[in-house]
């Protein structure tokens, strides 16, 4: 690779020649500022935090948007630079929603810590003006009054997810971020996927907070509240008290949870193995008779949103089931309820979820019955951890414990859908075994794990080659859409996560920061948890779990049955791009 050779702030370097200043300078331990920079997805410059000089030109420039040259000199701290960077700061406190004490991003603000860098702290007090907030969607709420404009969450929905909800409006001092049409996110062709949350430097976007309900459930004595967790949580929740990334915490999490107060603390892994029986018996339906192929997953509700808004006319291709948590929720209200003699009326199912989206899908129309809501309020990994500290819980210091009986009960294929590929990896250990009709014992099936954003393999097992594709954020799944619609792919299945990484990047995840997200690769050291985990289990393929045998044996029957298809699936329909 072609270098440059150049000073910064004296040190002689060399980098690559399409390396910009900002590039440079980091790879050496300077940390230039920014607020608006994100590696490979964002550099406008539109924040000025990262100006520099450079010797022998007269102004000051970005040094996310200058390419490196040749024997330039770089100066990056400077009087006349600071001072230039304070100023810039200045003008966007000046229209900057002072309330930090009770801002959920408090003391985890790219904002705040950058004042606080540059000296200004005590700046912040300056800070006024406020707009109307929209908090009519059931996932994400917009607070403009705490917009910078820094345009991070245009670049994500845009260049990332390849949807572009989000654009500038107005212009001036009126200026603002909306979603299409200035409409609400309620109205919007959003998919609620959380990956603007996560990008957003302050608190302009959050997912909407279901914590109040909860406590006033746990607190609520005649009502039997029970909770159920993800699988990504258990990979990420450490973070949220100063573990390292890639913590897994689940036996910490399940005490945590228990002194919350919740009457029963079960595992959402064990919906993935009911998830997987369910689902893989409707694929090798489709394919013995001849059914719409290939087969998409069905487990991630921004996906299914965004399927059913910009893809409709390939609704048939998806799966019936319901998701893990809605699973979960339908069978706590019907075969718990049952078994412990309780009225599903009075019991008050929680999920905590990496996702926002979730709340989107716990509130559908299509995912109530005759017991209720399947879940009655969604918690982001953020709001336990918020739950936890409101508690007074010293997290790192409880003792582990276990789930409860039978609905916390699960198998390692379970446990990998929190990954991209782990629903891939999962239904084929499982498919293998019924179309060989024996136990298969290599079951690490690599070419489905990693990051890439298309994931391609052939299984050969029982005389048939069963071929897979795995495409992790919605940009990367229209692509698979459009082979479909050509004819051009030839997979009997398909696993889509709308977020890029999968379930470990959720949008309601832990927030990391765009200079940490440079230095650690965040979402592979979430997911190894998660495979480390499912390796070190005993049972690995979900139609192994015990509990979920019984639950067929007990309950429902056989998969795919009658009473399965009642509790378990549901249906899509087109939705308007509004």
């Amino acid at each position: 690779m072609e270098k440059a050779s150049i000073r910064i702030d004296g040190i002689r370097i060399e980098v690559p020649k399409d390396s910009t200043v900002l590039q440079a300078a980091r790879s050496i331990g300077i940390n230039i500022p920014t607020l608006c920079y994100l590696e490979g997805v964002n550099k406008t410059g539109a924040c000025r935090m990262c100006l520099v000089e450079i010797e022998g030109e007269r102004g000051l420039q970005t040094s996310c948007t200058l390419p490196v040259k040749e024997g330039m000199s770089v100066i990056t701290r400077s009087r006349r630079i600071r001072e230039a960077r304070k100023e810039n700061m200045r003008l966007i406190l000046a229209n900057h929603n002072s309330d930090c004490l009770s801002c959920s991003k408090n003391t985890n603000c790219e904002l705040q810590s950058l004042c606080e860098d540059l000296g200004m702290s005590g700046e912040l007090m300056r800070m006024q003006g406020h707009r109307p907030v929209d908090d009519r969607s059931p996932s994400i709420v917009r607070d403009p009054s705490k917009c910078i404009l820094c345009g991070r969450c245009i670049a994500v929905c845009k260049n990332v997810q390849g949807i572009g909800v989000l654009s500038m409006a107005e212009r001036g001092q009126d200026t603002e971020i909306l979603p299409a049409f200035g409409n609400s996110f309620e109205e919007a062709p959003c998919i609620f996927c959380g990956q603007c949350i996560n990008v957003c430097p302050t608190a302009a976007l959050t997912e909407k907070s279901e914590i109040d309900k909860v406590w006033e459930a746990l607190e609520n004595d005649d009502l039997h509240v029970v909770v159920q967790v993800a699988p990504a949580v258990r990979a990420a929740l450490g973070e949220e008290f100063g573990m390292p990334i890639g913590t897994s915490v689940k036996g910490l999490m399940y005490t945590s949870l228990r002194m919350l107060g919740f009457d029963k603390v079960f595992d959402t892994n064990f919906a993935a193995d009911l998830t997987i029986l369910e689902e893989g018996t409707e694929l090798l339906d489709r394919i013995k008779s001849g059914g719409k192929l290939p087969m998409i997953t069905s487990c991630s509700p921004g996906w299914i949103r965004y399927i059913e808004i910009y893809h409709p006319d390939l609704l048939e291709h998806v799966s019936s089931c319901k998701s893990p948590q809605q699973m979960m929720g339908s069978v706590l209200k019907t075969y718990y309820a049952q078994l412990n003699g309780l009225d599903p009326r009075k019991i008050f199912s929680v999920s905590v979820m990496p996702c926002t989206a979730k709340k989107y899908e716990a509130s559908k129309e299509e995912m109530a019955g005759g017991h209720g809501r399947d879940v009655d309020a969604v918690l982001t990994t953020r709001e336990l951890a918020r739950m936890i500290k409101e508690a007074s819980l010293d997290f790192a210091a409880l003792e582990p414990s276990a789930t409860d009986e039978i609905f916390g009960d699960y198998t390692g294929a379970a446990v990998i859908f929190g990954a991209t590929g782990g629903v891939m990896e999962a239904a084929i250990r499982t498919v293998a075994d019924i179309l060989e009709g024996a136990e298969i014992e290599e079951i690490d099936y690599e070419a489905v794990r990693g990051l890439e954003g298309v994931k391609e393999a052939s299984v050969d097992v029982g005389g048939l080659t069963v071929k897979v594709a795995v495409a992790h954020g919605t940009n990367n799944a229209r692509k698979l859409l459009e082979l479909i619609r050509e004819g051009k792919a030839d997979y009997h299945f398909i696993e889509v996560m709308a977020c890029p990484g999968g379930c470990v990047n959720g949008g309601g995840q832990p927030y990391i920061s765009p200079f940490d997200k440079e230095k650690f690769n965040v979402n592979q050291l979430r997911a190894e948890a998660l495979y480390k985990e499912d390796a070190e289990l005993m049972l690995r393929k979900s139609h192994q779990n015990p509990s979920v045998q019984k639950l067929y044996r007990d309950f429902l029957g056989k998969p795919g049955s009658h009473k399965a298809h009642a509790l378990l699936h549901t249906s899509y329909r087109k939705r308007n791009q509004f």
